[in-house]
């Protein structure tokens, strides 16, 4: 036992929760000790020589002495390998299904007795001994997977664990693995492929709430993403290339994938960064669209406490002209931190509030935690007992951990079934008038002395039908949760666009909604890893992501929570969030400083909010994030894909966050073409490393030259703010609007920007006509 972590559990939620957490974890190693297979002799398995190759649409599948590997390249170009009769399906990742095969590849015989797949965007070549390669169609090696092997026992009966190792480019960097806070560039290490609630984490703390088993990977030769369809635990072990420059060898880059169990079966999307999202979304699913209030400023707060206060707050930003979206309430509304159960004596009336606050633009969205208390008489514990909605051990018996309700159960969320009951539940939150909830603790956690927060890993899980324990079910549990929610606030409220954020999840969780970072700590470092953060998740196709601004831990200082309320303002999910434990959090808070530049940077979100409306369109269409990292168009320049300290907002506006204590200028290397600072109107040719000022007040951000960004004019109608190409040169820009949040297909509108003879810009549409929207001409 671990007496450091009962202190610790102690602290957070009291003694008598300290001592549950202390049982919880006790009960679960019991469990676990009796419900998990007992450890035999194991021997290690290679695919061996292969034996044979039998064709099929797509690819084929070929065989080795003690094993197969199926490969199938899908319309669209993404190609799968699955090892051992594994196939595309059961997959919790895929939308829709496996996509069909392109009947234009096909399987053919390759050099010294292997196997290839020739098709229109990719090339996969097998050894006779089981090595994968993937080329171009030119024939440059993206990525090269050696022979796998395999541990079990001895008889064969199973596998328990497995190895992948894997060779990019010497000159190729890795992305990606989902919300890490080292990055946005993984830098050379090991990362956990396991969701865990690790409490107040900062900048290389890992793993976090939602890994992935998702690399993106860029080199010279080009961009791939390849998705190992495995939610067991597992660790990547990633080390960087040396590219020889003339002084020695070349060191390819490496990868090794260990998982603990499932079975080996990946997928791999090759070609330029925007075409590899778009063949992911493809893959896993459209980006759900959020309602036009999600993408303005939100407040959350844990210490609310009454009606009265949360008017208050309201006020605060209404007086001094700040605007407000959304207020997010935390546990503290809820009757003894009960799912679905308002606290009635310290908010009687939620309804009205709810409506008070939308009459003067301003949405409730919840919390809610997938933990039920266990405790016979609460109506939602009854309801789920009756359709043996929660999890049970091997012996058939509920699983009960520790949150905050102290006793609870969790719901088996992958049980189709149980997820149908639990998105009926949802009306509550309806009818109390909130506008979207937040899922929080859903890795799942449970409160834990010793050991990990979760559920014992021998617990039951129905995985839609197969069967199955923990080990798979955990990644994918906060995933399935989102679904239940989504599919449930579909159904209640059919006519608008369901709002949904998830603390935890995986990979396809874009399709019920965004994430938010979790509980980061409050420091420099902090403010740091939010930036990874985002970029990371929008790499791993969740486009919808912000941090907490300002921290979990402690009060910022002015300056740090002004450079990150700074950030957050060109962040898609702009959340402030305040702690009971932390103090306070609102900007009239940290004197009259930090409230003029808070109202500078809100102001300027407001205005952009059309620009923000057309990337979800964007990103809901082609799976290209809102954040972008600065190689996004130019992948092939090496030292843009090392800069971790600045990002476009789609293709316009590069934004030069402050990251450090006292800085008051910023080094910005930017891409190929001509920016403008937007605030001295001052034109950089790129590629090139610039000094740009960064005063407290604002921070660098530049824009594109020849863009046409809309946004608010000052009657409220949409202007378009045009920045001057260069001379020579024409720009683009693309304007979509719709009724805000219902489900109506708005039309794209393609811009293209010119100067006349007389020098001044021209915006047309495709067909050639002049907008009519008015011009706001800069640079």
């Amino acid at each position: 036992m671990d007496a450091r972590g009962l202190v610790r559990s102690a602290r957070v939620v009291g003694a008598a929760q300290g001592v549950r957490a202390l049982r919880s974890a006790w009960r679960r190693s019991r469990t676990d000790a009796d419900g998990l297979p007992r450890t035999r002799p194991e021997r290690a398995r290679v695919p061996g020589p292969a034996r044979g190759a039998e064709p099929r649409p797509g690819g084929g599948v070929i065989h080795f002495a003690r094993s197969s590997l199926r490969v199938r390249v899908a319309v669209g170009g993404a190609v799968f390998c699955g090892w051992d009769g594994a196939g595309p399906e059961p997959s919790y990742a895929l939308a829709g299904g496996c996509p069909e095969p392109d009947p234009r590849a096909g399987l053919e015989p390759d050099m010294d007795g292997g196997w290839r797949v020739v098709s229109e965007r990719v090339m996969v070549t097998v050894s006779r001994f089981g090595a994968v390669e993937l080329r171009t169609p030119g024939g440059a090696v993206l990525r090269s997977d050696l022979p796998p092997c395999w541990w079990g026992p001895e008889d064969g009966s199973s596998v328990t664990r497995w190895v992948q190792r894997s060779r990019v480019a010497p000159d190729a960097r890795f992305f990606g693995l989902g919300g890490r806070t080292a990055g946005p560039r993984l830098p050379d290490g090991t990362y956990r492929l396991w969701n865990t609630g690790p409490g107040p984490f900062e900048r290389g703390d890992d793993p976090l709430y939602i890994t992935m088993p998702v690399q993106f990977v860029v080199a010279d030769a080009g961009s791939h993403l390849v998705f190992h369809d495995n939610s067991w635990d597992g660790r990547v072990q990633l080390r960087q290339g040396d590219v020889g420059a003339g002084s020695g060898h070349d060191r390819p880059g490496r990868c090794e994938l260990r998982m603990s169990g499932g079975p080996l079966r990946y997928w791999v999307v090759a070609g330029a960064p925007a075409r590899v999202l778009r063949g992911w979304t493809a893959l896993t699913g459209a980006p759900a669209l959020p309602p036009h209030w999600a993408l303005g400023h939100q407040h959350a707060r844990w210490g609310f406490g009454t009606e009265r206060e949360v008017r208050r707050i309201a006020a605060g930003y209404r007086e001094r002209g700040l605007p407000l979206r959304a207020l997010h309430l935390d546990i503290d509304h809820l009757d003894g931190h009960r799912v679905f159960t308002v606290d009635r004596r310290r908010f009687p009336d939620l309804p009205g509030l709810a409506s008070e606050l939308r009459g003067r633009g301003t949405r409730l969205v919840s919390i809610v935690d997938p933990a039920v208390k266990a405790e016979p008489g609460d109506a939602v514990y009854d309801a789920g007992t009756a359709v043996d909605a929660f999890v049970r051990d091997g012996r058939g018996r509920e699983v009960h951990g520790v949150t905050w309700p102290g006793r609870t159960a969790f719901p088996d969320f992958t049980d189709p079934k149980v997820r149908k009951w639990w998105g009926q539940l949802y009306a509550e939150r309806l009818a109390q008038g909130f506008a979207g909830v937040w899922h929080d603790l859903n890795e799942p956690t449970s409160f834990a002395a010793f050991g990990e927060p979760t559920l014992p890993r021998s617990s039951r899980h129905a995985l839609e039908g197969r069967g199955g324990d923990h080990r798979e079910a955990h990644n994918v549990y906060g995933l399935a949760m989102a679904e239940a929610a989504y599919h449930g606030l579909l159904e209640l409220r059919p006519e608008q666009r369901p709002f949904l954020f998830s603390r935890s999840g995986w990979a396809g969780m874009q399709r019920y909604g965004g994430a938010c970072s979790g509980d980061v700590t409050t420091g420099w470092s902090g403010l740091r890893a939010s930036l990874s953060l985002a970029l990371g998740l929008g790499l791993c196709g969740v486009p919808y992501s912000g941090p907490d601004v300002g921290g979990f831990t402690g009060t910022p200082s002015p300056e740090l929570y002004l450079r990150w309320f700074q950030l957050g303002a060109y962040l898609p999910l702009f959340r402030t969030h305040a702690a009971k434990l932390a103090g306070r959090r609102e900007p009239w808070e940290f004197g009259p400083e930090v409230l003029e530049g808070a109202r500078a940077a809100l102001a300027r979100r407001e205005e952009l909010l059309p620009y923000f409306v057309t990337l979800a369109h964007l990103a809901h269409r082609t799976g290209a994030p809102y954040v972008r990292p600065l190689w996004w168009q130019h992948s092939r320049d090496r030292a843009l894909r090392d800069c971790d300290d600045a990002f476009l907002l789609g293709d316009a506006l590069l934004v030069a966050p402050v990251l450090e204590k006292g800085a008051r200028r910023r080094s910005v290397r930017l891409p190929r073409g001509r920016w403008y600072d937007t605030a001295t109107g001052r034109a950089y040719e790129g590629p090139a490393r610039v000094e740009l000022d960064a005063p407290l007040g604002r921070v660098p951000v530049l824009a594109r030259a020849g863009a046409a960004i809309p946004v608010v004019g000052a009657d409220g109608g949409i202007e378009l703010e045009v920045w001057t190409p260069a001379r020579g040169r024409s720009g683009t820009g693309l304007l979509i609007r719709d009724a805000g949040d219902g489900w109506e297909v708005p039309e794209a509108e393609r811009l293209t920007v010119r100067v006349a003879d007389d020098g001044a810009p021209v915006v047309t549409r495709e067909d050639g006509r002049r907008v009519d929207y008015p011009l706001r001409v800069r640079g």
